[in-house]
Protein backbone atom coordinates (compact mmCIF):
# COMPACT_ATOMS: atom_id res chain seq x y z
CA UNK A 1 0.00 0.00 0.00
CA UNK A 2 2.77 2.77 0.83
CA UNK A 3 4.66 1.73 -2.61
CA UNK A 4 1.29 2.49 -4.29
CA UNK A 5 0.39 5.55 -2.77
CA UNK A 6 4.60 6.64 -3.39
CA UNK A 7 3.49 5.80 -6.91
CA UNK A 8 0.26 7.56 -6.68
CA UNK A 9 2.32 11.03 -5.18
CA UNK A 10 4.84 10.58 -8.29
CA UNK A 11 1.92 10.59 -11.14
CA UNK A 12 0.43 13.48 -9.28
CA UNK A 13 3.81 15.07 -9.65
CA UNK A 14 3.91 14.41 -13.04
CA UNK A 15 0.45 15.54 -13.71
CA UNK A 16 1.44 18.88 -12.51
CA UNK A 17 3.37 20.30 -15.39
CA UNK A 18 1.01 18.41 -18.04
CA UNK A 19 -2.42 20.06 -17.21
CA UNK A 20 -2.32 23.95 -18.42
CA UNK A 21 -5.76 25.35 -18.64
CA UNK A 22 -7.37 27.36 -21.61
CA UNK A 23 -4.68 29.96 -20.60
CA UNK A 24 -2.36 28.16 -20.34
CA UNK A 25 -2.01 28.47 -17.05
CA UNK A 26 -1.45 25.04 -14.88
CA UNK A 27 -3.78 23.16 -12.28
CA UNK A 28 -1.95 22.92 -9.20
CA UNK A 29 -2.40 20.36 -6.14
CA UNK A 30 -2.66 23.30 -3.52
CA UNK A 31 -3.91 25.62 -5.13
CA UNK A 32 -6.20 27.16 -2.38
CA UNK A 33 -3.65 26.61 -0.11
CA UNK A 34 -3.47 30.11 1.17
CA UNK A 35 -7.19 31.15 -0.50
CA UNK A 36 -8.83 28.86 1.27
CA UNK A 37 -7.14 26.64 3.23
CA UNK A 38 -10.12 24.67 4.85
CA UNK A 39 -11.51 23.92 1.13
CA UNK A 40 -10.63 20.32 1.08
CA UNK A 41 -11.82 19.56 4.12
CA UNK A 42 -15.34 21.21 4.13
CA UNK A 43 -16.24 19.16 0.62
CA UNK A 44 -14.78 16.40 2.28
CA UNK A 45 -17.51 16.78 4.98
CA UNK A 46 -20.25 17.12 2.74
CA UNK A 47 -19.67 14.73 0.47
CA UNK A 48 -19.22 12.23 3.25
CA UNK A 49 -23.00 13.32 5.29
CA UNK A 50 -24.60 12.69 1.64
CA UNK A 51 -23.47 9.49 1.55
CA UNK A 52 -24.20 8.40 4.70
CA UNK A 53 -27.20 9.60 4.29
CA UNK A 54 -27.88 7.66 0.69
CA UNK A 55 -24.85 5.56 -0.03
CA UNK A 56 -26.03 5.64 -4.22
CA UNK A 57 -25.23 9.39 -4.12
CA UNK A 58 -21.03 8.44 -4.20
CA UNK A 59 -21.49 7.10 -7.84
CA UNK A 60 -23.93 10.10 -8.78
CA UNK A 61 -21.26 12.53 -7.72
CA UNK A 62 -18.48 10.49 -10.08
CA UNK A 63 -20.76 10.70 -12.67
CA UNK A 64 -21.25 14.38 -12.71
CA UNK A 65 -17.34 14.97 -13.09
CA UNK A 66 -16.91 12.70 -16.04
CA UNK A 67 -20.34 13.93 -17.52
CA UNK A 68 -19.11 17.56 -17.47
CA UNK A 69 -15.35 16.97 -18.72
CA UNK A 70 -16.43 14.94 -21.40
CA UNK A 71 -18.50 18.78 -23.07
CA UNK A 72 -16.09 20.54 -23.39
CA UNK A 73 -13.39 20.13 -20.61
CA UNK A 74 -14.21 20.33 -16.81
CA UNK A 75 -15.82 23.54 -16.23
CA UNK A 76 -18.70 23.32 -14.67
CA UNK A 77 -21.06 23.28 -17.50
CA UNK A 78 -23.15 20.93 -16.56
CA UNK A 79 -24.58 22.21 -13.62
CA UNK A 80 -26.05 25.21 -15.05
CA UNK A 81 -30.05 25.19 -14.87
CA UNK A 82 -31.69 26.30 -18.34
CA UNK A 83 -32.57 30.06 -19.26
CA UNK A 84 -34.93 31.44 -21.43
CA UNK A 85 -31.57 32.04 -23.57
CA UNK A 86 -29.77 28.71 -23.43
CA UNK A 87 -30.82 25.39 -23.36
CA UNK A 88 -28.08 23.60 -21.31
CA UNK A 89 -26.88 19.53 -20.56
CA UNK A 90 -28.58 18.55 -18.06
CA UNK A 91 -31.79 17.43 -20.18
CA UNK A 92 -29.29 16.50 -23.52
CA UNK A 93 -30.24 12.25 -23.97
CA UNK A 94 -27.23 11.31 -22.02
CA UNK A 95 -28.43 13.21 -18.43
CA UNK A 96 -32.06 13.88 -18.43
CA UNK A 97 -33.61 11.89 -15.72
CA UNK A 98 -30.03 9.94 -15.26
CA UNK A 99 -27.26 12.28 -13.37
CA UNK A 100 -28.87 13.71 -10.29
CA UNK A 101 -26.71 14.99 -6.87
CA UNK A 102 -27.05 18.65 -8.16
CA UNK A 103 -28.38 19.42 -4.40
CA UNK A 104 -25.42 17.85 -3.01
CA UNK A 105 -23.35 20.65 -4.89
CA UNK A 106 -25.32 23.77 -4.17
CA UNK A 107 -24.93 22.50 -0.42
CA UNK A 108 -20.63 22.00 -0.75
CA UNK A 109 -21.15 24.96 -2.57
CA UNK A 110 -22.40 26.95 0.26
CA UNK A 111 -20.66 25.16 2.69
CA UNK A 112 -17.39 26.22 1.13
CA UNK A 113 -18.26 30.07 0.53
CA UNK A 114 -18.80 30.28 4.14
CA UNK A 115 -15.52 28.35 5.27
CA UNK A 116 -13.53 30.62 2.85
CA UNK A 117 -15.71 33.90 3.83
CA UNK A 118 -16.43 34.10 -0.13
CA UNK A 119 -16.73 33.39 -3.24
CA UNK A 120 -13.30 31.20 -3.58
CA UNK A 121 -13.78 27.68 -5.27
CA UNK A 122 -15.24 27.16 -8.39
CA UNK A 123 -17.95 24.55 -9.31
CA UNK A 124 -15.63 22.65 -11.61
CA UNK A 125 -13.05 22.40 -9.21
CA UNK A 126 -16.24 21.36 -6.29
CA UNK A 127 -16.45 18.71 -9.19
CA UNK A 128 -13.64 17.04 -9.42
CA UNK A 129 -12.82 17.52 -5.55
CA UNK A 130 -16.15 15.95 -4.45
CA UNK A 131 -15.80 12.65 -7.14
CA UNK A 132 -12.69 11.78 -5.29
CA UNK A 133 -14.20 11.91 -1.89
CA UNK A 134 -16.86 9.88 -3.03
CA UNK A 135 -14.72 7.27 -4.58
CA UNK A 136 -12.62 7.03 -0.93
CA UNK A 137 -16.00 7.60 1.40
CA UNK A 138 -17.19 4.04 -0.56
CA UNK A 139 -13.58 1.98 0.18
CA UNK A 140 -11.35 3.04 -2.99
CA UNK A 141 -7.81 4.22 -3.07
CA UNK A 142 -7.18 8.80 -2.84
CA UNK A 143 -5.36 10.79 -4.97
CA UNK A 144 -4.06 14.25 -5.49
CA UNK A 145 -6.92 16.06 -7.43
CA UNK A 146 -5.29 19.44 -9.29
CA UNK A 147 -7.06 23.00 -8.71
CA UNK A 148 -7.45 26.11 -10.44
CA UNK A 149 -10.85 25.19 -12.54
CA UNK A 150 -12.86 28.33 -13.14
CA UNK A 151 -16.71 27.79 -14.42
CA UNK A 152 -17.87 28.00 -17.69
CA UNK A 153 -20.77 30.84 -18.44
CA UNK A 154 -22.71 29.18 -20.87
CA UNK A 155 -23.63 25.57 -21.93
CA UNK A 156 -24.31 23.71 -24.71
CA UNK A 157 -27.58 20.51 -24.84
CA UNK A 158 -25.94 19.88 -28.51
CA UNK A 159 -22.12 19.66 -27.07
CA UNK A 160 -23.91 17.36 -24.58
CA UNK A 161 -25.61 15.31 -26.81
CA UNK A 162 -22.62 15.01 -29.58
CA UNK A 163 -19.78 14.20 -26.42
CA UNK A 164 -21.09 11.80 -23.83
CA UNK A 165 -20.89 8.29 -24.45
CA UNK A 166 -24.35 6.37 -24.74
CA UNK A 167 -24.65 2.72 -23.54
CA UNK A 168 -25.43 1.71 -26.47
CA UNK A 169 -22.21 1.94 -28.18
CA UNK A 170 -19.79 -0.70 -30.01
CA UNK A 171 -16.19 -0.98 -28.74
CA UNK A 172 -14.80 1.00 -31.67
CA UNK A 173 -17.07 3.96 -31.11
CA UNK A 174 -16.60 3.87 -27.59
CA UNK A 175 -12.87 4.26 -28.32
CA UNK A 176 -12.89 6.31 -31.01
CA UNK A 177 -15.30 9.01 -28.42
CA UNK A 178 -12.94 8.40 -25.99
CA UNK A 179 -9.57 8.85 -28.24
CA UNK A 180 -11.29 12.03 -29.52
CA UNK A 181 -10.67 13.46 -25.89
CA UNK A 182 -7.17 12.66 -25.76
CA UNK A 183 -7.92 9.26 -24.05
CA UNK A 184 -6.77 5.63 -24.75
CA UNK A 185 -8.18 2.59 -24.32
CA UNK A 186 -6.70 1.55 -21.23
CA UNK A 187 -8.03 4.77 -20.11
CA UNK A 188 -11.56 3.65 -21.42
CA UNK A 189 -11.10 0.31 -19.68
CA UNK A 190 -9.92 1.86 -16.48
CA UNK A 191 -12.55 4.73 -16.12
CA UNK A 192 -15.13 2.73 -17.00
CA UNK A 193 -14.16 0.57 -13.67
CA UNK A 194 -15.96 3.55 -12.03
CA UNK A 195 -18.90 0.97 -12.49
CA UNK A 196 -17.41 -0.58 -9.70
CA UNK A 197 -20.48 2.19 -8.03
CA UNK A 198 -24.03 2.59 -9.02
CA UNK A 199 -27.20 1.87 -10.70
CA UNK A 200 -28.73 2.08 -14.20
CA UNK A 201 -32.10 2.69 -15.40
CA UNK A 202 -34.12 0.17 -16.96
CA UNK A 203 -34.35 2.07 -20.48
CA UNK A 204 -30.94 1.62 -20.52
CA UNK A 205 -30.25 -2.41 -19.67
CA UNK A 206 -33.38 -3.68 -21.30
CA UNK A 207 -32.16 -4.24 -25.00
CA UNK A 208 -29.28 -6.14 -23.49
CA UNK A 209 -30.76 -8.53 -21.50
CA UNK A 210 -33.33 -9.49 -24.40
CA UNK A 211 -31.13 -9.22 -27.12
CA UNK A 212 -27.65 -9.89 -26.40
CA UNK A 213 -28.23 -13.44 -24.93
CA UNK A 214 -25.07 -14.62 -26.58
CA UNK A 215 -22.98 -12.53 -24.21
CA UNK A 216 -25.69 -12.64 -21.13
CA UNK A 217 -25.01 -15.02 -18.49
CA UNK A 218 -28.70 -16.43 -18.05
CA UNK A 219 -29.27 -16.62 -14.73
CA UNK A 220 -28.09 -12.59 -14.35
CA UNK A 221 -30.68 -12.27 -17.11
CA UNK A 222 -33.33 -13.91 -14.99
CA UNK A 223 -32.78 -12.17 -12.37
CA UNK A 224 -33.14 -8.57 -14.32
CA UNK A 225 -36.65 -10.18 -16.15
CA UNK A 226 -39.08 -9.08 -13.57
CA UNK A 227 -37.53 -5.73 -12.69
CA UNK A 228 -37.34 -4.63 -16.35
CA UNK A 229 -39.86 -6.82 -18.29
CA UNK A 230 -39.89 -6.25 -22.35
CA UNK A 231 -42.26 -3.41 -22.28
CA UNK A 232 -43.11 -1.11 -19.28
CA UNK A 233 -41.73 1.32 -17.27
CA UNK A 234 -37.95 2.32 -17.73
CA UNK A 235 -37.44 3.45 -14.28
CA UNK A 236 -36.82 0.98 -12.54
CA UNK A 237 -33.04 0.58 -11.44
CA UNK A 238 -30.24 -2.38 -11.58
CA UNK A 239 -27.31 -2.57 -10.04
CA UNK A 240 -23.77 -1.86 -12.57
CA UNK A 241 -22.00 -4.92 -10.21
CA UNK A 242 -23.38 -6.88 -7.38
CA UNK A 243 -21.52 -4.26 -4.54
CA UNK A 244 -22.86 -1.00 -5.92
CA UNK A 245 -21.62 1.12 -3.11
CA UNK A 246 -18.26 -0.36 -2.54
CA UNK A 247 -15.09 0.05 -4.88
CA UNK A 248 -13.66 -3.09 -5.38
CA UNK A 249 -12.77 -5.27 -8.72
CA UNK A 250 -15.84 -6.88 -8.84
CA UNK A 251 -17.00 -5.08 -11.86
CA UNK A 252 -13.95 -6.49 -13.74
CA UNK A 253 -15.02 -10.04 -12.82
CA UNK A 254 -18.96 -9.55 -13.76
CA UNK A 255 -17.59 -8.99 -17.00
CA UNK A 256 -15.59 -12.32 -17.17
CA UNK A 257 -18.41 -13.85 -16.31
CA UNK A 258 -20.98 -11.87 -19.18
CA UNK A 259 -23.08 -10.45 -15.97
CA UNK A 260 -22.79 -6.76 -17.56
CA UNK A 261 -25.11 -4.57 -17.27
CA UNK A 262 -24.83 -2.07 -19.88
CA UNK A 263 -23.85 -3.21 -23.26
CA UNK A 264 -21.02 -0.52 -23.40
CA UNK A 265 -19.36 -2.57 -20.27
CA UNK A 266 -19.74 -6.15 -22.10
CA UNK A 267 -18.27 -4.69 -25.15
CA UNK A 268 -14.58 -4.35 -23.02
CA UNK A 269 -14.63 -7.84 -22.40
CA UNK A 270 -16.05 -10.08 -25.66
CA UNK A 271 -13.35 -13.18 -24.70
CA UNK A 272 -12.06 -12.66 -28.29
CA UNK A 273 -8.24 -12.18 -26.38
CA UNK A 274 -8.68 -8.45 -28.26
CA UNK A 275 -6.29 -6.15 -26.08
CA UNK A 276 -9.54 -4.70 -24.01
CA UNK A 277 -9.86 -8.41 -22.76
CA UNK A 278 -6.59 -8.39 -21.40
CA UNK A 279 -7.38 -5.26 -19.49
CA UNK A 280 -10.29 -6.83 -17.74
CA UNK A 281 -8.81 -9.66 -17.09
CA UNK A 282 -5.58 -7.81 -15.22
CA UNK A 283 -7.56 -5.77 -13.28
CA UNK A 284 -9.53 -8.58 -12.30
CA UNK A 285 -6.91 -9.79 -10.61
CA UNK A 286 -4.80 -6.95 -9.45
CA UNK A 287 -7.25 -4.68 -7.68
CA UNK A 288 -3.86 -2.56 -6.14
CA UNK A 289 -2.77 -2.00 -9.91
CA UNK A 290 -6.64 -1.16 -11.01
CA UNK A 291 -6.87 1.01 -7.78
CA UNK A 292 -3.29 2.87 -8.82
CA UNK A 293 -4.36 3.54 -12.01
CA UNK A 294 -7.80 4.71 -11.77
CA UNK A 295 -6.34 7.39 -10.22
CA UNK A 296 -3.54 8.20 -12.93
CA UNK A 297 -6.85 8.10 -15.20
CA UNK A 298 -8.79 10.64 -13.04
CA UNK A 299 -6.08 12.90 -13.10
CA UNK A 300 -5.91 12.32 -16.56
CA UNK A 301 -9.72 13.07 -16.65
CA UNK A 302 -9.67 15.50 -14.71
CA UNK A 303 -7.52 17.38 -17.12
CA UNK A 304 -9.44 17.70 -19.65
CA UNK A 305 -9.71 21.76 -21.46
CA UNK A 306 -10.04 23.49 -17.95
CA UNK A 307 -10.59 27.22 -18.06
CA UNK A 308 -7.66 28.83 -16.22
CA UNK A 309 -6.78 32.38 -15.35
CA UNK A 310 -9.18 35.16 -16.61
CA UNK A 311 -10.97 32.43 -18.42
CA UNK A 312 -14.82 31.77 -17.19
CA UNK A 313 -15.67 32.95 -13.63
CA UNK A 314 -16.22 31.14 -10.34
CA UNK A 315 -19.88 31.07 -9.82
CA UNK A 316 -21.41 32.25 -6.55
CA UNK A 317 -24.20 29.55 -7.61
CA UNK A 318 -23.56 26.84 -9.32
CA UNK A 319 -26.70 26.69 -11.45
CA UNK A 320 -26.39 30.11 -12.69
CA UNK A 321 -23.52 32.89 -14.31
CA UNK A 322 -22.48 35.61 -12.08
CA UNK A 323 -24.58 38.59 -12.01
CA UNK A 324 -22.35 41.40 -14.50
Amino acid sequence: MAAMLVCLAMIAAAALAGAPGASGQELTADYYAESCPQALATIQLVVGAAIVKEPRMGASLVRLHFHDCFVNGCDGSILLDDTDDMIGEKTAQPNNMSVRGFDVIDAIKSAVNTACLGNVVSCADILAVAARDSIVALGGSSYDVLLGRRDATTASLDDADDSIPNPFMDLPELAANFESQGLTLRDLVVLSGAHTLGYSRCVFYRDRIYNETDTLDPSYAASLDARCPPAGEDEPLASLDDTPTTVDTDYYRGLMQGRALLHTDQQLYRGHGGASDGMVRYYAENPDKFAEDFGAAMLKLGGLGPLTGDEGEVREDCRVVNQQ
